[in-house]
């Protein structure tokens, strides 16, 4: 039983160090990088755009929406 728990606690320490400490240092960051890819994924897709999300503190790449569909989400550059 208790090495059950350890396993499931180290796991859970892993899955939060990659969460927390694998995003962007800075909200400037994450948009370099996404108008970055902006630039490079231009040529494949159409209607592009990169736009911050304040409430999650990440900057989204998205295709713009297409016969009044919803835009779809490319990428996510979280901060």
């Amino acid at each position: 039983m208790k090495i059950i728990l350890v396993l499931i606690s180290l796991v859970a320490i892993i899955f939060g160090y990659l969460y927390f400490f694998t995003g962007y240092k800075s909200a400037f960051e994450a948009d370099q990088q996404c108008h970055y890819e902006l630039r490079l994924k231009s040529v494949e897709l159409e209607g592009l755009g990169c736009d911050h999300d304040l409430e999650t503190n990440q900057w989204l790449l998205y295709q713009k929406s297409i016969n009044d569909e919803p835009s779809q989400v490319v990428e996510r550059f979280r901060y």
